[in-house]
């Protein structure tokens, strides 16, 4: 949602209107009020497949995720046709999607003329220099990249995030770009803090931070999560606190903590890397992607790995960091013009491509889940 955001602020300087967006959401989880405030377009929702995590706050629950999947399928088959009659009915130039399933399941069944370009870290993972876990099995990294093939399934072009710049793999249609940070975060004055900032995905995973902090209660803990059961703020003691997502007090928090804990999720990350906070990343269980996130980003030098939330790590690594956020800021900077033309690049290529009638070309591509889509004017150049 805030790389959506982020891009957003890019293409409305550029004079780009955005149509619509869609966001694929579940059925027990809504919509961060900061998400429809910021983006400022309509927002159209709809039902879609979601992972499951195991309530004892051990991650990923794959068995439970397939099943609910399989057990939903007639419901998500009827909002992918729901929203392509409100996509039809929108007419935009172009789609954008960032790593939704709905995206290449809509393109594969459709097959619409409406150009398609995908964005996410995870098309990274294509390219044949990312450097995987240790140990990793085959079957992780086939699976892994046979979701983003099918997540960009007749796509254009896949723009692969990521933390460093890379050489671009044509042939794989990969563009290495930048990551995207709302403008929010450029603005961001940082300050060294004497508190850590915690931000969990999923609220089970809180119970491995209270089990550390009873241990460690000299030590500040302020934590993201999304507990619907309990107040805006949650004190647990003097020292730990949980805060419901709120993006202006999360950016707050972090731009004066003194470290980030996160469950390697790629676009915190980045805006820790942007303002210079060593980061400890811990991969949710199951979670092969984040564990990816997670090796790149301490490879880029974002900061530390560690399998559980043991945040002594942490403290032993602080005093070895090396702030990155120099050259990071200098790789980010040349982002907001590369995405402009590869995305005018993509909608020009689309209409030459319909003029000429080229009735064989066809992008083997596979995305699934159309989180959000975004229609530049015709008369952009």
């Amino acid at each position: 949602m805030t790389q959506a955001i982020a891009l957003a602020q890019i293409l409305r300087q550029a004079h780009c209107e955005i149509k619509a967006v869609c966001v694929g959401k579940s059925l027990h989880r809504i919509i961060p009020a900061f998400f429809k405030e910021q983006i400022q377009a309509p927002v159209i929702e709809f039902i879609a497949p979601e992972m499951i995590y195991q309530s004892q706050g051990e991650g990923v629950s794959m068995g439970q995720t397939i099943y609910t999947v399989l057990k939903n399928a007639p419901r998500y088959i009827a909002s992918l046709r729901k929203l392509h009659e409100q996509i039809t009915d929108i007419g935009p130039d172009l789609i954008i999607s960032f790593y939704e399933p709905y995206g290449g399941l809509y393109n594969l069944i459709f097959r619409p003329k409406i150009p398609m370009v995908c964005i996410a870290h995870q098309y990274l993972l294509l390219h044949p220099k990312f450097v995987f876990p240790e140990n990793s099995k085959i079957a992780d990294r086939i699976l892994i990249n046979l979701n983003s093939k099918i997540t960009s399934w007749r796509a254009q072009k896949r723009l692969a995030l990521s933390f460093r710049e890379m050489k671009n793999v044509p042939d794989r249609k990969i563009t290495v770009v930048p990551p995207l940070l709302r403008k929010e975060v450029l603005s961001l004055q940082p300050s060294q803090g004497t508190f850590i900032l915690i931000y969990i995905t999923h609220h089970s995973l809180s119970r491995a931070i209270i089990t550390w902090h009873q241990s460690h209660p000299d030590v500040t803990l302020h934590c993201f999560w999304d507990n619907p059961h309990v107040s805006d703020e949650f004190v647990f003691d003097d020292t730990l606190i949980f805060h419901r997502i709120h993006s202006k007090k999360y950016l707050d928090k972090l731009a004066s903590c003194q470290a980030l804990v996160t469950t390697a999720g790629f676009e915190s990350v980045c805006e820790a890397m942007y303002l210079g906070k060593p980061v400890m990343m811990v991969p949710v269980p199951n979670h092969f992607e984040q564990a990816c996130n997670a090796i790149d980003g301490v490879i880029a030098g974002v900061g530390v790995t560690a399998p559980t939330f043991d945040l002594s790590v942490l403290l032993e690594y602080l005093p070895k960091h090396q702030d990155q956020s120099a050259k990071f800021r200098v790789w980010y900077q040349g982002g907001e013009a590369l995405f402009l033309r590869e995305i005018d690049a993509a909608v020009k290529d689309a209409r030459l491509s319909d003029t000429i009638h080229r009735p064989f070309q066809q992008f083997l591509t596979l995305n699934i889940w159309l989180h959000r889509y975004i229609s530049p004017l015709k008369n952009h150049p």
